[in-house]
């Protein structure tokens, strides 16, 4: 009777762990909009929308969602400038627990879409420290207008195109938490918050409450 009860026990072991293991696979497959869990290491140096693009893919690789095409939603200045909103396919965009963040690119630039600090998740659905929080990560590199589109020339507002990471350039980033230092919409923009102070380095990034994150977006 022992041996009996002790199999029916594994075999139940074995049902519960089966279970748990599901709908991680499952948010897996639906997977198509993270904030990266870590930055290139180089500050706003993401060697260019390639760069980034290919940092996406890995972290996406990472958690079984590498099938899907990823682009980072980054914005480019000068000749041949690239809006960060043409970049990411049409929607809609799922976050790692599965919850839709908006349904299309007009939603994503509306004030309805559902990015927030507990939805703006990493690819491995773990919540980016916002303010409040030590150290503040919340600063998101986007290089863009509140409506997705590019900066015109001149003054830069992607450190070089995403490829500085010294003393000179900024970058405009967004608050992924949604919150800022006032009610203002733009304390609150989750692509179009300020602008780094002191530069392009991973240190110039801290200064503002960043560590070189950006939004990763599945465009198929």
């Amino acid at each position: 009777m022992k041996g009996i009860a002790f199999i029916a026990a594994a075999a139940i072991a074995a049902t519960v762990t089966f279970a748990g293991t599901a709908p991680a696979a499952a948010q897996s497959g639906n997977l198509s909009f993270f904030v990266t869990s870590t930055g290139a290491g180089k500050g706003a140096d993401l060697g260019g929308l390639e760069g980034a693009d290919k940092h996406c893919q890995t972290l996406a690789a990472a958690v079984g969602a590498g099938a899907k095409t990823w682009r980072a939603y980054l914005s480019t200045q000068g000749a041949g400038a690239v809006n960060a909103r043409d970049r990411i396919g049409k929607g809609p965009w799922v976050n790692a627990k599965g919850e839709v963040i908006a349904k299309s690119v007009e939603d994503l630039h509306g004030a309805a879409n559902g990015i927030t600090k507990a939805t703006a998740l990493t690819e491995k659905g773990t919540v980016v420290n916002g303010r409040g929080d030590t150290p503040n990560t919340h600063d998101v590199l986007t290089g863009t207008q509140p409506d997705g589109t590019a900066f015109a020339a001149g003054e830069d507002r992607t450190c070089g195109n995403w490829t500085k990471s010294g003393a000179d350039g900024i970058a405009t980033v967004g608050h992924s938490d949604r919150t800022g230092l006032d009610e203002s919409a733009a304390a609150k923009s989750w692509n179009s918050s300020h602008n780094s102070r002191g530069g392009c380095s991973q240190d110039a990034l801290k200064s503002t409450g960043g560590a070189g994150l950006f939004y990763c977006f599945a465009a198929n």
